[in-house]
């Protein structure tokens, strides 16, 4: 959202960048307290999510935060936009009045706000266009009876292996592989009941932008287009953002944690293509157990890694490694909390990425040119990976109750095998049909200008 954000001012919008007070505070502790506060007509305003105070600095817990944004922030909202038009009308200001709304497509009570003042609206779908495509499908998985399951038992017991229709070029797809909040034995589950809702609205978007690019995804796309309208990829986004001229625009980032400056320089003093990098993501968490076999899989595997542990990793406890683990690695590893990812996937060190493939995660490394082994956790990254392992061919899947010997072969394989150079092949051919659609003048500039001119000017 922030990088569309800083697009769009390139494009000469002022920006009112609407995030939750919880979130937003963690981003200053992150980045320093005037680290918002460089421009004039790019400013940062805050509502609340409902959810009680604190000032945790973790990722919180998502279907409480999913149930309480439905509720209770269309009301803040509409306050806010009703003194951004207060503003806007006092002689003395220099404040433009809000002219349209871009909102994330799962925070659609923007959508709702925008409706209330008359105002354009556009959603910015920020996940992969086979994620979107598979919760669309939950209605129907419904109306077929197979949704909800009838017990747990069905998500260990191979139920998940059936298949069911899916787009033209990939005729069927495994309920295991549709985004997993599916896997509910309650039609009445929070998560679920929240992505119907979001995409039933969604149905109604004048505009729906998607992270993506079409030559990645196009099959998806004809099919997501014969049910919507008005939909376009202007991805990827941070490629595109790249590119902006503006220092200070620049210079705003997103992380919620610090990030760690000494990897670079680590990285700096591996050979090319050496290194493994490995980052979980924001919201993926593990036991105490799946993190050890993790640890000893890469100390085992002989190759040098870059290893991302946040604080809040470990679910109910501290990522702690084993004492003797980090004595046996210490010469070829580095433990870091936070880094800037797309920089590091970027390294010429970095040779592969074990990732729980989110998509940022997941198009930031094809457009490195970085292939991978996918541990995915929840929600779309289950689609992400079976796309990312069995279309594009640029990552493997390891099982989700993760064994160190899985872990070192298929570090050793991603490496050095024969499979981790067709992948490294592969991945490079979609980064350069990537550069196709980001360069100037590609197409995802002509989509977020067609974007701009029909709707929100």
């Amino acid at each position: 959202m922030l990088r569309l954000a800083k697009l769009l001012h390139h494009k000469g919008f002022h920006i009112t960048f609407v995030n939750t007070e919880f979130n937003h505070q963690r981003l200053l502790k992150s980045r320093g307290p005037d680290s918002l506060d460089c421009l004039l007509d790019f400013t940062f305003r805050t509502i609340p999510d409902g959810l009680p105070i604190s000032d945790a600095n973790c990722t919180q817990h998502i279907p409480a935060l999913c149930k309480s944004t439905s509720k209770n922030c269309l009301a803040p909202l509409c306050d806010l936009i009703s003194q951004l038009k207060s503003m806007a009308a006092s002689p003395s200001s220099n404040v433009p009045p809000v002219s349209c709304v871009i909102g994330d497509a799962l925070m659609s009570f923007s959508m709702l706000a925008a409706n209330e003042f008359k105002i354009p609206c556009a959603l910015l779908w920020t996940s992969s266009a086979c994620a979107y495509f598979g919760c669309l499908q939950y209605s129907e998985l419904v109306n077929q009876g197979l949704i909800p399951l009838k017990d747990l038992s069905q998500i260990t017991n191979g139920y998940l292996e059936n298949t069911i229709e899916w787009t033209r070029g990939l005729k069927n797809i495994r309920l295991r592989d549709i985004p997993t909040f599916i896997r509910t034995t309650d039609l009445d589950d929070i998560m679920f009941n929240f992505i119907i809702q979001e995409m039933n609205r969604s149905r109604e978007a004048s505009i729906i932008m998607l992270n993506t690019y079409d030559s990645l995804e196009r099959d998806v796309m004809n099919s997501l287009s014969s049910i919507l309208h008005s939909l376009y990829t202007i991805g990827p986004l941070h490629m595109l953002a790249n590119q902006i001229d503006d220092e200070k625009v620049r210079a705003i980032g997103s992380n919620l944690w610090a990030e760690e400056s000494e990897c670079i320089g680590w990285l700096n003093s591996k050979e090319r293509n050496s290194v493994v990098y490995v980052n979980f993501g924001s919201i993926t968490v593990m036991t105490a157990d799946q993190l050890i076999e993790f640890a000893w899989g890469l100390a085992n595997s002989g190759k040098p890694f870059l290893w991302i542990t946040r604080p809040d990793l470990v679910v109910g406890d501290s990522a702690i490694l084993p004492p003797e683990f980090v004595t046996q690695t210490k010469e070829r590893s580095l433990i870091a909390s936070w880094c800037c990812q797309e920089q590091l996937l970027n390294h010429p060190s970095v040779g592969g990425f074990l990732t729980h493939s989110g998509w940022n995660s997941t198009i930031e490394s094809l457009c490195a040119g970085v292939p991978m082994i996918s541990w995915p956790f929840f929600a779309d990254q289950q689609t992400n990976c079976r796309y990312c392992c069995t279309e594009w061919g640029i990552a493997m899947e390891i099982d989700n109750n993760v064994k160190r010997n899985e872990v070192e072969e298929l570090v050793r394989e991603l490496m050095d095998g024969e499979k981790g150079k067709k992948m490294k092949e592969n991945v490079m051919s979609l980064k350069s049909k990537a550069e196709e659609a980001y360069k100037p003048g590609g197409l995802a500039w002509k989509q977020l200008d067609k974007v701009i001119n029909e709707v929100l000017l």
